[in-house]
Order: C-alpha cells, then structure tokens, then sequence
C-alpha cells in the first residue's frame, strides 16, 4: 500500500518510488495541498501548512481564526463564492439560480488498484498492485451534490492521476458550468510555464515563458484538443534543463474542448487548474445521475524535461495504449493518397503493391477516393459504398489483389464527417451539427456528424 493516512492529523501521503504527494483536511471540510515533490520520509507532516494572517482584507470563514482564509489555503479543489477569490475549478448553478455550493469533507476509502472512468479513456493497470487509488467524498448539506475526489499513485512510477465526479443526491436539477478535473496550488510562483503550441503540421512546438501575476492559460474552443495547443502543462523551475531540474507535468487525456490555466496570486502563489473547457459549456445533472471529469496525469521529475518525457512516454505505451500492436511491432505501411490521391483504378493500387512487396514493405492502406463519387474532395463523404466506376470488382477484388502481393490490406475513412453533396446528407441533413434556421459552418467543404 502506498497511501497512507495519518489520522491524528488528517493527512494522506501518497508515495511513489521516488515521488511524495501530500494532503490534509482542514479544519474538517477543506481538503489543503501540503507537498508535491521528491519522496518524503513518513511521518508527521503537519508542519507544511502553516497560517498567518495576512492582510484585514482577505475574508475569514472563522471569525474567532483570523489567521484562517480559504483566499490563502492551498486547496486541492476550490469553488468560488464561500471567500477565495481565485479562479475556481468547479462552478455548478442551482435551481434558484445561485452558483455557491460548499463541498465539505464526508470520508475516504483507500484501495488497491485503479477504477475505470465510464464512458472515457484513461490509463490502467494489469494487476491491482502496481497501484493504490484513494477516493474522498464531499457533500453540499443544502443542495444534496456529493464530489468525489479520485486519486491513483503508480507503486513504481512518478505518477499520480487525478479526477473528480459529481452525482446529485437531491431533488433539484442543477447545471454544471465548470469542471476541471484536478487543481494545486503551489506554495510560491518561482516557476517556468511551458505547453506545446502549434498549427496544422507544425504541432507541439515548445513555448517556455516565465509565470507573472495574473492568469496564464492555454486552450481549445474547437471542439478537439486541436493542432494549435496540446492539452498539457509543465511548471518547471527556473534552472530546469533536459537533464536537470524539477518538472510538474500535467496531460488531460480528452480530445474534446479543454483549459489550462495558471494564476499567480497577491501573494505570488501559483494555482494550475486543467480540464474540459468550461467556454460554452454546461451539464444539466439530473437527479440520481453523476457527471464524470476525464483524468489528468500528473507526471514529477527531478531530472529535468527529459525525464518528464520519458514517464509518459513508458505509462502511455504500456497503461493508455491497448490492443494488439502495444506490446508487437506495428507494421511497415504504405499509403497510396500523395501517389494518386483521387486518380486511381485496381491496376494503378496493385501495381503500387508489388512494389511495395519486393520492398519489405507490410501493410497497404487504401486512402481517399474509393467510395460514393469521390474524384475530389467536394462530396460523398458519408456515402460509405464502394464507387463502381474506380473499382468495377468492388474491395473484394482489390483486397485479393493486394494480399496476394503479400501485403495486409487497410482501409482510410472518416466516419463523423458528412459531405453537404452525398445521399446521406439529402436523406438526413439534420444529422450534422447544426442550429436550426441558421447556416452552417463548413470546413474543407464538410461537416461534421452529430
């Protein structure tokens, strides 16, 4: 087991093989960010939180403790509205119309192993030891939401993964606004930021800038995660190099609209938050039903960059890659698209294939062009039937002329576009994306399936 609990104090230490992540509930109902960093030795750890007043203007829930604000408190998951004034990671808006929901510390269960998200990717284990999960529940005592917390530690790795859940356990039918799936707050701002920015084929460029006071953020409006910014943060120390250094890397794994986002404070500590896109976003919760974050991994290296990439590198191979060719090598294809694109026929497809054969090569992979009326890239995507005219004989004819070359036959399509010009369109143009009464959005003459 390599969470631990020290009840005395409430703090929960998880350990990796050479990585320490510590929290603490304060005061019974706030869960508090203690440490993140190289391997602690076990034992009382209490003395990383410490409380100062700090200035007559930040709010104290306490008014006996006026050294106690939720403004200051590292916090593991905040909200806004109860007196942090930061950016929150979750906002959920209740029938009457308020946004202040004050989540408050309920239990915990420690466990071998590492739950499954439903509905959404995320990594794995093959056997319940090489990781322990920890799950923390919060409840609201007015609105009758319940979070809860999930955190998994690999035994043999610097990782953690984190997400949250929301179930509504009352009768009202909230909507949710905002939910990141994981939050720290750092203890100071002495930090690099770095992410990876790009374009269509010039993606993941390598941007470093320093954290200034205010907010920093990188995201997605377009529906994916998308060519122009890759879902991941890294604050790196100021002497950080390939080599050397301390690395905190955060990947949300969802290719769906996302945010990422630091802010340094008056008091110049960071908070990193990461997670669906709360841009145009919301999530009627009805009663009895949950909403699930997709999971951030949270990578530490203290041998700078380079060992960040290489964690990934080994946990998405081997815990986030599934199927046949993770563990065999893949292999060794050619794609027939920059020699023909649309202008082929069976004879033109098989005599790519010798060649190809007599070369070692594997695998062909028949791209753009084989279906509806597909001579350019103005119509039939959607009309996923063979075109007679390019290929009289059909796949089948084609395939048997491939394999016979001694290669294995692929096949490219593009299931959730939809072509304006195709009978799947006619029959059912209200199957894309769309609002009513409004024109359509098109990109590279399609659009996109619903």
């Amino acid at each position: 087991m390599s969470i631990f609990y020290d009840q005395s104090n409430h703090i929960f230490h998880l350990q990796s093989y050479g990585m320490s992540y510590a929290i603490q509930v304060v005061k019974d109902k706030y869960l508090a960010h203690l440490y993140w960093g190289k391997r602690l030795r076990m034992g009382n750890l209490d003395y990383l939180l410490q409380f100062a007043e700090r200035t007559s203007f930040c709010a104290n829930p306490d008014p006996l403790d006026p050294s106690f604000s939720l403004d200051t408190l590292p916090q593991e998951y905040p909200g806004y509205g109860n007196s942090d004034f930061r950016v929150p990671a979750f906002q959920v808006q209740l029938g009457d119309g308020s946004t202040l929901v004050d989540f408050q510390y309920q239990s915990y269960r420690i466990f071998h192993g590492k739950p499954a998200l439903e509905g959404l990717p995320s990594t794995y284990v093959e056997n319940d030891e090489e990781a322990t999960s920890l799950e923390i529940e919060f409840h609201d005592p007015v609105c009758g939401l319940a979070l809860l917390l999930t955190y998994t530690i690999y035994e043999s790795r610097n990782v953690l993964t984190r997400s949250a859940r929301f179930i509504n356990n009352g009768s009202d039918r909230p909507k949710i606004l905002r939910a990141l799936s994981m939050n720290i707050d750092f203890a100071d701002a002495d930090f690099d930021l770095l992410h990876l920015e790009g374009a269509w084929a010039r993606e993941r460029q390598l941007e470093r800038r320093p954290l200034f006071t205010g907010s920093q953020s990188i995201e997605s409006r377009r529906g994916s995660s998308s060519h122009q910014h890759n879902p991941f943060l890294a604050l790196l120390r100021k002497e950080t190099s390939e080599d050397y250094g301390d690395v905190f890397g955060f990947n949300l794994v969802y290719s769906g609209s996302f945010l990422g986002h630091v802010e340094v404070d008056q008091f110049k500590t960071a908070r990193i938050a990461i997670g669906i896109n709360p841009f145009d976003f919301s999530w009627l919760l009805e009663p009895g039903q949950s909403f699930q974050t997709p999971e951030v991994v949270m990578v530490y290296s203290s041998e700078g960059l380079g060992g960040m990439s290489r964690t990934y590198h080994q946990l998405y191979r081997t815990r986030l890659c599934r199927g046949l060719y993770r563990d065999q090598e893949r292999p060794i294809l050619i794609n027939n698209w920059e020699a023909t694109y649309f202008d082929f026929n069976a004879d033109k497809i098989e005599k790519i294939a010798k060649t190809a054969g007599e070369l070692g090569i594997e695998l062909f992979v028949l791209d753009d062009g084989w279906f509806g009326k597909r001579n350019d890239d103005k119509n039939s995507l959607g009309d996923w039937f063979v075109n007679r005219e390019k290929l009289p004989g059909g796949l089948e004819e084609l395939i048997a002329r491939v394999t016979r070359q001694g290669l294995q036959f692929g096949l490219w399509f593009e299931p959730e576009m939809i072509s304006p010009d195709s009978e799947l369109y006619r029959a059912h143009p209200d199957w894309c994306l769309h609002v009513e009464g409004r024109p359509s959005t098109l990109a590279r003459t399609q659009l996109i399936l619903d």
